[in-house]
């Protein structure tokens, strides 16, 4: 074996123990001054800036209060006058330098300014009539394929309204990458072009761009493809996130809240999907349900850290949770994409996803329970479980009631068994999911866009009040979970382009 290796690491703090070797082989008799300095040298090299003006500021503040309240100490009655006013003038300066620094350093406060969801034209709706068609006229798909998928259909929670991919209404019945491009440019076009138009916010103010597509990543980027339809400015900083699944909405928020809290500013945000090269066309009953239940949907977002918007947003963003699961197989497998026995590539639901979704749901919820549930209620929860202990019941599962937290929940509508296994999770009321049944019927699943048509939803229907909160709660393929807990700034109303506008009146269905 060779030498042993020793790594010298370079110490901030070795030169000024150097310059107290120096002070004090000079001095053959140690005074009060060499201490002094000495002191004073050490504290000032072993503290950053900030604490620097920390020790500073209290340091006077103790001095100008014993100056103040004790005048008969000999070292602060021997200060002049004039010595007493240069302290207290050398006091506020630190205090107010340290203020400043500090209000420079304290991350800026996070707006919703304002979103839009796409709301695609009325030939593109994807009725059971258009779907039992297409399943039995495309010559890719068997008839007992066809009648999987229509049994699928009936069963999903889906209504006649939601809307399907461009190619699913072309006579060759045939998924090509140009339809999947007119797809993505419809949906993203719309929503963004919307949301500048009732904002009146330009380009030109906008440093960040953050778009989400799970499932379809061409090149140029998808951000690119905003970019140069709307003519950003080059200085723009863009961001193309792809396989987030239905968590990539939420987590592109805060994603973007953490960009924009050390510098004013504002971060459009566009989530959607695509179905047109991601149908599935085998034989796989668990890759065909994918098919049955995600539809056409894109929101776009407008966030902004500039305080003097806060009177015209409509939010803020109180706080932001992700965890991500993936390390465990079972996690991590519920939802892939992958090939089948014949090679046809499609996205496979595991039969153990609702189970999965549940417990690793309850991880997340224990994680943001304690920073959002008022005392009272984390004080009740505590009880419950103490005394089941305590009664020797080790079963019984005992969840905060997280309506005492907030006004409003929007929880991803992944599909009715999803809902459903949500609910009874969280022991949700029917008026609580009653937002994401209603999505999950007249949209479908629009995968990461949903949470925003939730919050339509209950804009489109006046339930939103200065000072509720919402939580938004929304887990894709990872398996990945996301919170964001916003704070209504104002009351809602419907706007022009509230997808729901024409169709609230009817809703909720049954």
């Amino acid at each position: 074996m060779g030498p042993e290796r020793t790594f010298l690491h370079a110490d901030p703090h070795l030169p000024f123990l150097s310059f107290i070797s120096t002070q004090l082989s000079n001095k053959r008799v140690v005074t009060t001054d060499t201490v002094t300095s000495i002191a004073t040298t050490t504290i000032v090299a072993t503290m950053t800036f900030t604490n620097f003006l920390k020790f500073s500021s209290f340091t006077l503040l103790s001095l100008t209060l014993l100056h103040r309240f004790l005048p008969s100490l000999p070292l602060l009655s021997s200060l002049s006058h004039r010595h007493h006013l240069l302290l207290l003038l050398s006091f506020l300066s630190c205090t107010l330098l340290y203020l400043y620094l500090y209000a420079r350093r304290r991350p800026l406060p996070v707006f919703l300014f304002d979103y839009s969801c796409y709301l695609p034209e009325p030939e593109r709706r994807s009725s059971l009539e258009v779907c039992e068609y297409y399943g039995f006229r495309c010559p890719r798909l068997s008839h007992s394929t066809a009648d999987f998928m229509r049994a699928i259909f009936l069963k999903s929670g889906l209504g006649d309204e939601t809307y399907a991919p461009p190619y699913i209404f072309q006579e060759d019945y045939d998924a090509k990458f140009r339809y999947a491009v007119q797809e993505a440019e419809e949906g993203m076009f719309d929503a963004v072009s919307s949301l500048l138009s009732k904002t009146s916010i330009p380009t030109s103010a906008i440093s960040v761009l953050i778009v989400a597509c799970s499932m379809f990543s061409p090149v140029p980027s998808l951000s690119s493809f905003i970019v140069n339809h709307f003519n950003f400015d080059p200085s723009i900083k863009t961001y193309n996130l792809s396989g987030m699944g239905c968590s990539g909405g939420t987590m592109c928020c805060d994603l973007a809240a953490k960009i924009l809290c050390s510098k004013p500013g504002y971060a459009l945000i566009v989530v959607t999907e695509n179905m047109s090269l991601n149908w599935y066309f085998g034989e796989n009953r668990q890759m065909l349900v994918t098919n049955c239940i995600f539809r056409v949907g894109t929101a776009a977002m407008l966030l902004t850290s500039d305080p003097t918007r806060r009177c015209s947003a409509k939010m803020e963003l109180v706080r932001a949770l992700r965890t991500h699961h993936g390390a465990e197989d079972a996690a991590y497998n519920a939802a892939v994409q992958m090939e089948d026995e014949d090679g046809s590539v499609g996205m496979s639901l595991s039969k153990d996803l609702v189970r999965v979704a549940g417990a690793e749901l309850r991880r997340h919820i224990s994680t943001l329970a304690p920073h959002v549930l008022p005392a009272s209620e984390l004080l009740r929860y505590a009880w419950n479980v103490v005394r089941s202990y305590a009664a020797g019941d080790h079963k019984t599962v005992h969840v905060p009631d997280f309506t005492k937290a907030f006004e409003h929940i929007c929880i991803h509508t992944g599909g009715k068994a999803v809902i459903n296994a949500v609910g009874k999770l969280m022991k949700f009321s029917a008026e609580v999911t009653e937002p994401a049944r209603m999505c999950l019927h007249r949209f479908g699943n629009t995968s990461s866009s949903l949470v925003f048509y939730e919050l339509a939803y209950f804009e489109a229907k006046g339930r939103i009040k200065k000072g509720d909160r919402v939580w938004m709660l929304a887990f894709g393929t990872g398996f990945k979970a996301c919170s964001l807990v916003w704070k209504a700034l104002r009351d809602s109303g419907m706007d022009s382009d509230n997808p729901w506008q024409e169709c609230i009146h009817r809703y909720p269905v049954k």
